[in-house]
């Protein structure tokens, strides 16, 4: 593995479709936990879901991954229907302890 993919990045994640009252939050910390990553998923009045990830990044890829997976049908057990998903990376701020559904 290379620095590039072990630096700490922040992830922000604008996920789109059908992914509130779904379980989305709670499938998305899950992810979260198991990549070893802190952070948020909220949902938003415009009805996305933003989700924000802390860790290395080669495991907010993975988490990236999951969110837009475009294989048929979505990703096996992913709650709801995303439609696309925007992100934005930055530096970490470290805030976060652990990964919350808000």
């Amino acid at each position: 593995m290379d620095d590039r993919e072990q630096e700490t990045v922040r992830l922000t994640a604008w996920v789109r479709g059908h992914v509130q009252g779904v379980g989305f939050r709670w499938w998305v910390r899950s992810r979260a936990l198991e990549l070893g990553l802190a952070g948020s998923a909220a949902n938003l009045a415009d009805g996305r879901v933003e989700v924000v990830a802390e860790g290395p990044r080669e495991r907010c890829e993975l988490l990236l991954d999951l969110l837009a997976g475009d294989a048929p049908g979505g990703v096996p057990g992913r709650p709801g229907k995303v439609t696309g998903v925007a992100r934005r990376w930055s530096e970490p701020r470290g805030e976060a302890a652990g990964f919350l559904e808000r």
